[in-house]
Formats: C-alpha cells, sequence, structure tokens
C-alpha cells in the first residue's frame, strides 16, 4: 500500500513546454512576424547634387557681312579762296562716245567790260583714270625735227602743285587774253583710258580767282561724259 501510494504522489511530466524555452520561442516568432510586417529598408538616395551636363547652344552663323560698294570718286574741286565778279558765260559740248575717245568743247564768253588777260580752266587729275584731256591732238608736224614753228593757242598746261598756285591734285589750261563781249572756243581732246561714265568739275577762272556765271554764283559747271 505505501509503495502504491508513494508511485500515485510522483508527479507526471506534462507536455507544457518550459517556461524558458516558452519565452524563446515567444520571442522568436515576434520577430518572424515583425520581420514579414516591416517593409524593407530601401537605401535613401544619396543626398549628393548629380552633375548636370548644362546644354551649350550651337553658335548661330550670323550672316555673311556683304562688301560694301566702293563709293565713287566723285572728282569735285573746291572753290579758290579769292573771287573774281566779273561775269562770265560758259556752254561745253560732249561728244565722247562710251568706248572711245572723243571731244570736250568749251565756249566762253566775256560778258563783262573789261579784259580778262588769261582764263584758266581747271579739273581734277584723278580723272585721267577714265579720260585724259589735252589741248592737242599730236601730228607729225609737232613732232619733227627742222618742222615750222608750233603754234600753240594755250598760255599753260599745268599738274599741280604749280609755281603759280595750281592746287595739288589739279590740272590748268590757260587760254587769253579775252576782250569784253568775246567768246572763246576751246577744244579738249580726250583720250578714253577706261569704259563707263564720269563726271567732274570744271572751273573757269581769271589767274588763281574764280570767275562768276549768272546769278552771282562761282563759274563752276558739271561735265558729265556717258
Amino acid at each position: 500500500m505505501a509503495a502504491h501510494e508513494r508511485r500515485r504522489r510522483r508527479p507526471t511530466q506534462t507536455s507544457a513546454p518550459h517556461p524558458i524555452r516558452r519565452a524563446a520561442l515567444i520571442v522568436v516568432v515576434g520577430l518572424a512576424l515583425a520581420g514579414c510586417s516591416t517593409p524593407s529598408a530601401s537605401p535613401s538616395p544619396s543626398t549628393r547634387p548629380t552633375a548636370t551636363v548644362a546644354g551649350t547652344a550651337s553658335p548661330t552663323p550670323s550672316p555673311a557681312a556683304s562688301p560694301s560698294p566702293t563709293p565713287k570718286p566723285s572728282f569735285s574741286l573746291e572753290l579758290p579762296n579769292a573771287a573774281d565778279t566779273r561775269l562770265i558765260g560758259v556752254k561745253v559740248a560732249v561728244a565722247v562716245p562710251a568706248n572711245a575717245g572723243g571731244r570736250i568743247t568749251v565756249a566762253v564768253t566775256n560778258r563783262s567790260a573789261t579784259r580778262i588777260d588769261e582764263m584758266v580752266l581747271r579739273w581734277a587729275t584723278p580723272i585721267r583714270e577714265v579720260l585724259f584731256l589735252h589741248p592737242f591732238v599730236p601730228s607729225k608736224e609737232r613732232i619733227a625735227d627742222g618742222g615750222p614753228p608750233l603754234r600753240q593757242e594755250w598760255t599753260k598746261w599745268v599738274e599741280g602743285p604749280g609755281a603759280l598756285g595750281e592746287p595739288a591734285g589739279t590740272t590748268s589750261l590757260g587760254y587769253g587774253p579775252i576782250d569784253a563781249g568775246v567768246t572763246l572756243t576751246i577744244p579738249l581732246y580726250v583720250d578714253r583710258t577706261a569704259p563707263g561714265p564720269i563726271a567732274f568739275d570744271l572751273q573757269f577762272l581769271a589767274g588763281e580767282k574764280i570767275l562768276t556765271i549768272t546769278g552771282g554764283k562761282p563759274a563752276v559747271t558739271r561735265v558729265t561724259v556717258p
């Protein structure tokens, strides 16, 4: 009987887990559940600024500059400082083809009451780039040795600067004298050195003083050759 009671009082083992093992199991399960419910941390984007290559605008080609046309020389003349109030009349006739030489005829009338000792025609020397003006036509008589004495109607033919005050860059052709009321006809022979039209000033002076035409204007005319 006593042995039978001792066997009954021996504690029987149950299937309940040990308290320490149970606590460990709870921790493991909790961690597993936490891993399932918490999203995986994604790496935060770098705070370092990314280098951006700035686009370089391709240069826009500028339109090619067209060369400006070279202005044609005007072949104008400055007026002399001194003036002569004596009145003259002027007519100019041009007979020069566009592609050849020819002749310019100048008629000057002394409309004053006194004689003009020397009538001077003046033009810009650089017109020789297109036209060369001269008071005579070369001939065998002019160049022959022992020929007749040369007779010339002009008093001077000077390319300035001249000894009598003729300005640089001008050609002066003198005639005279011209009495009051008399008309002097002056031929200017033309050799063409380049084709094309040209216009130039032609001045009329008494010595180095500019004469006067109708209206009290300086005696200057514009000659146009086609």
